[in-house]
């Protein structure tokens, strides 16, 4: 790697390097830095979705999204600041105030990792009204099960069957908060004609919002892991 192509900066005060095409958050984690994110997972591509990754730059009054960003030469970045920690509860008050998460209920209730971020920031209720939607579960397909009231539309199962899987069964459909993941042309999952049945969605979604069929509360929990290795599988067969 040429020189040139080698970017220093600082994070959070400490010296820092990134070689061309890493973001901020990469660099992060590599320097044991822990960015708070829900949409972001190591061998999907970032979208920026949540938002919670964001950080501050010196110089700039805008907020960043580290997932997404790339540093630039002698930048100055804060990852956590009483700014950004108003920003990120806000952020998840909001996603639990715009679906249904009733973490009592729920089949991914102590393994969610809603549930995990909240707790990690310190949100113990919420300031904003409860939109309370009525949205539908679609048991059809034979061994999973899609519950739209606890999904946060990170789009991580999108780009797994997509990226990974190679089948791109899911989709978003709306906007605002009538958006909702689809599969295929909006059928129901178990008619859908491209669903491999890989269960690789399932595994990624970060709420109760994807699970197998016969959890009870408390009783879905992912296998977190399989991604980066299936993802190292792939490089490896590529090269």
């Amino acid at each position: 790697m040429s020189p040139n192509n080698v970017k220093t900066f600082t994070i959070d005060g400490k010296p820092v390097s990134a070689t061309e095409g890493e973001t901020i958050l990469e660099v992060a984690r590599q320097n044991g830095i822990d960015i708070p994110t829900l949409c972001n997972k190591t061998g999907l591509t970032p979208t920026g979705q949540c938002r919670l990754c964001m950080i501050e730059v010196t110089g700039s009054n805008r907020l960043f999204p580290s997932c997404v960003t790339k540093p630039e030469e002698g930048m100055e970045i804060t990852t956590d600041s009483p700014r950004l920690l108003k920003y990120r509860q806000m952020i998840l008050e909001l996603l639990f105030s715009e679906r249904n998460h009733v973490c009592a209920v729920c089949v991914s209730n102590g393994h969610c990792d809603l549930q995990k971020m909240s707790q990690r920031l310190g949100v113990t209720h919420i300031r904003y009204p409860y939109l309370n939607p009525k949205f539908s579960v679609d048991g059809s397909h034979p061994k999973f099960e899609v519950d739209h009231n606890r999904c946060i539309l990170c789009q991580r199962c999108i780009r797994v069957c997509d990226e990974v899987e190679g089948a791109h069964t899911w989709d978003i459909m709306g906007r605002g908060i009538s958006a909702r993941v689809i599969t295929d042309l909006n059928q129901s999952w178990g008619s859908s004609e491209t669903c491999t049945g890989c269960g690789k969605c399932v595994h990624v979604c970060p709420t109760g919002a994807l699970s197998e069929k016969g959890k009870s509360v408390a009783e879905m929990t992912k296998r977190r892991q399989f991604l980066p290795y299936l993802q190292a599988m792939r490089g490896e067969g590529s090269t």
